[in-house]
C-alpha cells in the first residue's frame, strides 16, 4: 500500500529539484529527464518522483513496505529542509495509500462522457458483450470495453493494416474490432488456449461478415508467435493476456513487426498496481520491468494513454 504524495509550497521549485537531484546522485540513484523530472532511487526500489510545477514541488513517494516509504520520506524532506536557506518548506506527506485503491484513469463522470461521445457499438457488438455476460460471469470483466474496441478499429484503418496479430482472445470482442478496420485482403492471427470462449466470437465474428479474415489458434501464443516467419511482416499486433509472458509477447512480435507497425498493449497499469511496489507477484514484476523498458527502448516510440486499466502503444522506428 506505500505510496504517498507531498506539495511542498515554494517560488523555486525547479532549483530545489537540481538541486536534490545534485546532492543525493553522490550518495543513492538519481536522474533527470527532459520533461523536468526527477527521481531518487533508494534500496528495494523505494523511490521519489520530484516534479517542479508553478509554486510547489510534487513530490511522489513509493516502497514496497511502509517502512522502505518512511525512509524515502525522511530523506527526501530532510535535504530538501536543508536546502531552503532562504524559507522554511513544509513536507507534509499524505496518509499511504494502496495502488489498488486509486481512482480510475478517469473520473466516471468524464468516463461516461467519453461513452457516449465515441462510434457507439452496433448489435453484433452489444450481443457480443452480453453474451459474454452471461456465458463468463465474473470473467466478463475481461472483455474490452466499447471505446477500447473503436480505438483498435480506428488503429487498424489508420496503419491500413493488413496482417494484425492478436494475443489473447478471450470472447472475440477485440478480434472483431480489429478485423473490422483491417483492409479487404487483410488477415488476424487470434491467438488463446480457451476454445470454449473463443466459440462464443467465433459466431459472432460470422454475423459480423468477418469470420474469413480470422485465424484462430488454439495453443499457446509464444509457440505460434515463434513459428511465424522471422521477418518484419506484422502491421499491428494487440497483446491482452496473461501479464507475466507480456514481455515475450513483446519482444516475438516486435522483431516481425514492420517499421511504422504498433504494438498495442491493455492493462499496463493493473488496476493501479503497476505504480505501487508493494505488489511483488509476478504478474506485477512483469508488466512493472516492462512498462519501464518500453519507456527506454530505442527501437520504438511509445505512449501510455489513461484508456481503461492503460493501453500503450508502441511504434517501430
Amino acid at each position: 500500500m506505500p505510496l504517498s504524495i507531498a506539495h511542498v509550497t515554494t517560488d523555486r521549485p525547479e532549483r530545489y529539484l537540481k538541486q536534490l537531484v545534485s546532492h543525493l546522485g553522490h550518495k543513492t540513484s538519481t536522474t533527470f529527464d527532459s520533461q523536468g523530472r526527477g527521481t531518487v532511487t533508494l534500496g528495494s526500489g523505494a523511490n521519489c518522483v520530484m516534479t517542479a510545477r508553478p509554486g510547489q514541488l510534487e513530490l511522489i513517494a513509493a516502497a514496497a513496505d511502509a517502512e522502505a516509504l518512511s525512509r524515502v520520506q525522511d530523506v527526501v524532506a530532510r535535504h530538501l529542509v536543508r536546502f531552503a536557506t532562504q524559507e522554511e518548506l513544509i513536507v507534509e506527506w499524505t496518509a499511504p495509500v494502496d495502488g489498488a485503491e486509486l481512482e480510475q484513469p478517469v473520473h466516471p463522470l468524464v468516463d461516461g462522457y467519453l461513452l457516449r461521445h465515441c462510434t457507439p457499438a452496433d448489435q453484433v457488438l452489444h450481443d457480443l458483450a452480453e453474451r459474454t455476460r452471461e456465458a463468463t460471469g465474473r470473467a466478463a470483466g475481461m472483455q474490452v470495453t466499447a471505446d477500447e474496441g473503436a480505438l483498435l478499429t480506428m488503429l487498424v484503418r489508420m496503419l491500413g493494416a493488413k496482417y494484425a496479430v492478436e494475443v489473447g482472445v478471450f470472447t472475440g470482442y477485440s478480434s472483431l474490432c480489429i478485423a473490422r478496420g483491417l483492409a479487404e485482403d487483410g488477415r488476424l492471427l487470434a491467438c488463446d488456449t480457451n476454445a470454449e470462449w473463443a466459440a462464443i466470437g467465433r459466431e459472432h465474428w460470422e454475423r459480423a461478415g468477418v469470420a474469413d479474415r480470422i485465424d484462430l489458434r488454439i495453443a499457446p501464443a509464444l509457440d505460434t508467435l515463434q513459428a511465424l516467419p522471422d521477418e518484419p511482416h506484422i502491421d499491428i499486433a494487440f497483446i491482452d493476456a496473461d501479464k507475466q509472458n507480456y514481455p515475450a509477447y513483446y519482444e516475438e512480435i516486435l522483431r516481425r513487426l514492420r517499421p511504422g507497425g504498433v504494438v498495442v498493449l491493455d492493462n499496463v497499469l493493473l488496476g493501479g498496481r503497476s505504480l505501487d511496489p508493494a505488489y511483488q507477484e509476478e504478474h506485477h514484476l512483469a508488466m512493472r520491468r516492462l512498462n519501464d523498458f518500453i519507456a527506454a527502448d530505442d527501437r520504438v516510440d511509445a505512449v501510455m494513454l489513461p484508456v481503461r486499466d492503460g493501453v500503450t502503444l508502441a511504434r517501430k522506428r
